[in-house]
């Protein structure tokens, strides 16, 4: 796996839920995600207690610019999802070093596989040992709708 990078400095990543600004992550996803567009808020409230959860927040205001969550049973799978970076943040490596937290919490817990989906992020995945899957045949997946 390559070296994890560094969080920007002015930014601090935190798994603590009482930190996340659901209003906001809800407001991101449902409308700039292409993958949550139009998510319900009791949807998306129903999803981060479900989940571990990412926050990057600004050190000096507290103010929330990235997130992330993972659905998981920390013992053989998790599955990565809803990474979002603030549009006034991108470019900076957040979202970068977001993931790479992510895969280092994980880590501990010895996964087999930690899986996620992406339509267009694939070049920042990759950065950080996502490869495509070996036998994509293999996986199946029931979709409601």
């Amino acid at each position: 796996m390559t070296d994890s990078p560094p969080l920007p400095e002015g930014y601090e990543i935190s798994t603590d839920p009482a930190r996340i600004d659901a209003g906001r992550v809800h407001r991101w996803l449902s409308t700039d995600a292409y993958w949550a567009l139009g998510r319900s808020r009791e949807k998306q409230d129903r999803a981060i207690e479900g989940s571990l959860n990412f926050g990057v927040h600004d050190t000096l205001s507290g103010e929330q610019v990235a997130y992330a969550r993972v659905v998981t049973d920390r013992a053989t799978f998790a599955w990565l999802c809803d990474v979002y970076v603030d549009p006034s943040v991108r470019g900076k490596g957040v979202g970068t070093a977001l993931v790479a937290a992510v895969r280092e919490e994980l880590r501990p817990c010895g996964l087999k596989r930690i899986m996620l989906a992406t339509h267009d992020a694939h070049g920042v995945y990759a950065k950080l040992g996502f490869r495509p899957l070996e036998r994509p045949d293999h996986w199946m997946a029931l979709v409601d709708g």
